[in-house]
């Protein structure tokens, strides 16, 4: 081992462990941290760790298992965590659902014996144990207790709030009998990173929004002053590393959170404003939920102990002096996050956020202010239709969900020339604008009014000038029940004449066609974007626009009309979606668009 560590994070993997390595390593610290699941998950970690700038030669990762005592640690790996100074247990299985014994096993067992071999460190300093905001609001649990209380316990609160209930009150209460001076950190939900909104855990209240989000938060449970208080998790991860320095007591606890949190309905409300949703107005009493039947309230019953409207004290952590990030603009960032990533379904090329333009709440993600290439999808995919061609392409883009379509609200204008000339406003750069069928009107729109802001325009199975679909194609009340049914197979059939589903933008659109609405505007973009007139506007704008003028269409899916003011580049085998099936073809059309001319 290259470093003497003075620092063990037990759990170093888990969502509050890998912020508090990156934290204690950039202070300069030597850091060991305990895995399971062989050398793979260190490798995943030091990987996550270089992604965000962090130098890991001060880290050692190391093998262990919590459920067993001496932390099943090898001879050689005891003797070299000898130096340890401070011993961070942010480890644990926070899951709802969990069965008694393995809450246990994980949540309590695990908890002491990190514990007692914490004890047996030489130059032991503090050891830091994470509990929860909620532990230690009740009347304190016994330890040990009988199996009657305990069975009642888990029976009240669920397996996994009654574990850590329980562990707190074993942590405590053993470490005041060996002497082991011991610091309980209770934080609130944890969201994501203040700045970045980035996570990765998809649980709590991370499960409300994503409800929220798809139409499925009918009403909330609690009251008008429920209060879910929120920590974002540097800020907790700053906390956690300043403690050892600060404590000094043989035994401390402090609650975390942000006092500064709305309340539960009104938080709702700032996200669902956010995300261009409709809030819930209803509010049910717990009790009342508690009688319904889950298949109606769609609630886990282990959730609703956290529905309360009690307010914590908070002075002993603000003693540390550490001022909490403006939460309500967290709240935004953290549920961009969770739409980017599709709640953890997904992991799209860029980290995405919504923005307010002209009126809607857009999808964005890329480089806003100096993009070589804008990107605009057609019907029915979203911004990550680009996910093949992105990488392709020799310059930054930015890439966006069109108004009502894909993560974008509607926009209150009924023509998108008025969105795109404000998206496009910070621009500094002159970019090539790409825009793929029902994409290219407004691209082409846009270069036509502003020719002195575009550099090229590449248009992508330019709808306008092919085959106009079939009549059911182009009705609304048939096909928007289509398209809100689809399946990732048939909308492959669709789109590309196969049952491919192997293209990570075919359940992207899944997903969003299936939230309220999006079908339905999706179906009314493509009504539209056949009228002979719009056609005929457009194919005239063509043939006198300004700028340099790449046309790329599929082998399978030709032009119906001749062009004479662009160049047109056919790619073999292709259909109506060559970005999806052919994006490097796509793609070097594309650069070749600021050639022409």
């Amino acid at each position: 081992m290259a470093n003497e560590p003075d620092t063990l994070v037990v759990g170093g993997t888990g969502l509050i462990g890998r912020w508090l390595t990156a934290e204690l390593l950039a202070q300069g610290r030597s850091v060991a941290v305990t895995i399971r699941g062989g050398p793979a998950r260190g490798d995943e970690l030091r990987t996550w760790l270089c992604e965000h700038g962090i130098d890991t030669h001060a880290l050692t990762v190391i093998t262990a298992d919590l459920t067993q005592p001496e932390l099943g640690l090898a001879p050689g790996d005891q003797d070299q965590l000898g130096s340890v100074r401070d011993v961070f247990n942010v480890a644990g299985v926070y899951r709802f659902g969990l069965g008694r014994d393995e809450a246990r096993q994980a949540n309590v067992d695990g908890a002491l014996n990190v514990l007692r071999w914490a004890g047996t460190r030489p130059h032991l300093r503090r050891l830091v144990h994470i509990s929860g905001y909620r532990v230690g609001m009740d009347e304190a649990v016994p330890f040990p207790d009988s199996e009657e209380e305990l069975s009642k316990l888990y029976r009240r609160y669920g397996a996994y709030e009654a574990s850590k209930r329980e562990a707190h009150a074993a942590v405590q209460a053993t470490a005041a009998q060996e002497a082991i001076p011991l610091t309980v950190v209770n934080p609130a939900t944890v969201i994501g990173h203040s700045v970045t909104g980035e996570a990765g855990q998809y649980i709590g209240l991370a499960d409300m929004v994503e409800k929220l989000w798809n139409g499925r938060l009918p009403a909330l449970a609690g009251t008008r002053r429920t209060f879910i208080p929120v920590v974002t998790v540097d800020h907790l991860a700053r906390f956690l590393a300043a403690v050892p320095e600060h404590d000094q007591e043989p035994y401390r606890a402090h609650w975390v959170l942000d006092d500064a949190t709305p309340d539960l309905p009104d938080l709702i409300a700032l996200l669902a404003q956010h995300l261009g949703v409709r809030a819930p107005r209803l509010v049910v009493p717990t009790g009342l939920v508690r009688r319904l039947p889950r298949a109606l309230t769609k609630l886990d019953p282990e959730t609703l102990p956290f529905l309360s409207d009690d307010r914590y004290d908070t002075s002993s952590a603000d003693a540390l002096g550490l001022s909490h990030p403006p939460v309500q603009d967290a709240l935004r960032r953290w549920a961009d996050r969770l739409v980017a990533e599709r709640f953890g379904r997904a992991q799209p090329p860029l980290n995405g956020a919504l923005h307010a333009i002209s009126g809607t709440q857009t999808y964005l993600a890329g480089d806003r202010i100096t993009p070589e290439y804008v990107l605009l999808h057609g019907l029915p995919l979203n911004a990550e239709a680009w996910q093949g061609v992105l990488p392709e392409l020799d310059g930054t883009a930015l890439i966006a969900d069109l108004p009502g379509l894909g993560r974008s609200s509607p926009s209150p204008s009924p023509r998108s020339a008025d969105w795109l000339t404000e998206l496009l406003a910070p621009v500094q750069t002159r970019p090539v604008l790409i825009g793929h069928s029902a994409g290219t009107a407004p691209a082409l729109r846009y270069a036509h009014a502003h020719p002195e802001r575009v550099a090229g325009l590449v248009l992508v199975s330019p709808y306008f000038l092919q085959r106009r679909p079939r009549w059911h194609l182009r009705t609304p009340a048939l096909v928007g029940p289509v398209l809100r049914t689809a399946s990732p197979q048939r909308l492959a059939k669709l789109l590309l004449g196969s049952a491919a589903t192997d293209i990570p933008a075919l359940n992207e659109a899944v997903a969003q066609l299936r939230r309220p609405g999006v079908a339905r505007r999706t179906a009314r973009w493509l009504d539209r974007a056949q009228r002979r007139t719009e056609r005929a506007e457009l194919q005239a704008l063509l043939a006198t626009c300004p700028v340099p003028i790449r046309i790329i269409t599929g082998e399978l899916d030709p032009l119906t009309h001749d062009v004479v003011a662009a160049v047109v580049t056919t790619i073999p085998g292709a259909g109506h979606n060559p970005q999806l099936t052919h994006p490097a073809q796509v793609a070097a059309a594309a650069r070749m668009a600021v050639q022409i001319g």
